[in-house]
Parts: structure tokens; C-alpha cells; sequence
């Protein structure tokens, strides 16, 4: 019988080398995101985001929207389960996975706000029915039935037919500003190539292979 459990596969596409990656992380990941891009990954720039509760880990799939020097950015509601975690607590991680390519990237670090004139410039990009969305919805709240949920959409709508839709103050960015990245690339026999750069007190970094 099948359980789905007993896949294996070789990892064989590609090597990851010290000279490749070179000693800047965040442009080597966006060189890794760009690939990802251009191969045809589904949901390219999807990451799992953990955060620390009092009693528990949590995680879930979110999209980043920008990274750059500064870290790596998504967007949210700000009474949501996540926001609240890291409000309380901001150590965060996120993981992206692209198996076409054999990779994965793995940072750790501290969430903050990013300021509301960054929020406002994305939320402003939004399709209209997500920033009407953003409104409607009491992001973790519970709520009766679907129907109840598309009311709530049709009511909002109908509030802010003659408006640009601004965008409401319990919503905007976090960006993840990172103390550790791990590229990962998947190489046969399971003897993986890991680089691990940490960042230091001068906001440089330092580099290291791990095994796998």
C-alpha cells in the first residue's frame, strides 16, 4: 500500500562553491530568487515564516515583496496571529524551498515594522479587491460561514465605492533583517553543499561550509 512516504530521489543538478556564492548573501539571494523565477518555480518568492508564541512555534506560507541589504519584507495585518507573535516576540525565520532547483535558503533574525510611507506605497499596488480585502477581513478571527465573510466583502465594498481605498492602520510591513543565511543545494548521496553566513558586530559577514 501506498503511504507517500517512501519517495527517494537524487539530487544532481547543480554545485554550490565559496566562489560562486562570493561574501554578499543578500546578492547571492536574489541571484537564487531570480533563477527561481526564470525556472519556472511555482510561487517563487513564497517562504515560510516561524514565529515564537509562549507556549509554541508557529508557521505558515507568506510572499516576500522586497529584499534587499536591509532584509527581507512581507506584508500582513497587524492584529493577525503572526503580527502579534512578533510583536510580543520579533525572533522570526524564514525558509524557501525551490525543488526544481535543488534548494533551499534558510535565514534567522528579528522582525520590525517597516515605516507606514513603505506600507502605503505597496497597499497603493494592490489590486483594489485585496486592499477592499484588507478591510473586510479580521485576519485569525473566527467567523460563522463563507457566506458571512462575503457579506462582510459586499458591505465594505459597497462603503468604499467612491474611494481610493486607503489603506487601514492595522495593516502593513514587517521586514525580517537577518542575523544568519544558509543557502542549501541538494548533491547526490545526500552529501549536500551548505554555506552559512553569520552577520558580525561591523554589519559585515563571516562564511562557513557546513556539513550536510
Amino acid at each position: 500500500m501506498k503511504t507517500g512516504l517512501d519517495v527517494r530521489r537524487e539530487y544532481d543538478r547543480s554545485v554550490l562553491t565559496e566562489e560562486r556564492a562570493g561574501m554578499d548573501p543578500h546578492g547571492f539571494f536574489r541571484e537564487w530568487l531570480v533563477e527561481a523565477e526564470d525556472a519556472g518555480e511555482p510561487d517563487h518568492n513564497a517562504m515560510m515564516l516561524s514565529t515564537c508564541g509562549p507556549d509554541h512555534v508557529s508557521c505558515r506560507v507568506v510572499l516576500l515583496r522586497e529584499a534587499d541589504a536591509s532584509g527581507f519584507t512581507f506584508f500582513t495585518n497587524y492584529n493577525s496571529r503572526k503580527a502579534m507573535e512578533l510583536e510580543a516576540d520579533p525572533r522570526a525565520a524564514l525558509t524557501f524551498f525551490w525543488p526544481g532547483l535543488e534548494r533551499q535558503v534558510r535565514i534567522q533574525g528579528h522582525a520590525e515594522r517597516i515605516s507606514a510611507a513603505e506600507s502605503d506605497a505597496y497597499f497603493r499596488s494592490r489590486p483594489r479587491a485585496s486592499r477592499v480585502g484588507a478591510w473586510a477581513s479580521d485576519q485569525s478571527m473566527e467567523i460563522g460561514d463563507r457566506a458571512a465573510l462575503e457579506e462582510k466583502v459586499a458591505r465594505w465594498n459597497e462603503r468604499l465605492h467612491d474611494s481610493e481605498v486607503p489603506r487601514p492602520g492595522h495593516w502593513g510591513g514587517f521586514r525580517v533583517v537577518p542575523v544568519s543565511i544558509e543557502f542549501w543545494q541538494g548533491r547526490p548521496d545526500r552529501m549536500h553543499d551548505r554555506l552559512l553566513f553569520r552577520r558580525k558586530d561591523d554589519g559585515g559577514w563571516t562564511r562557513s561550509r557546513l556539513q550536510p
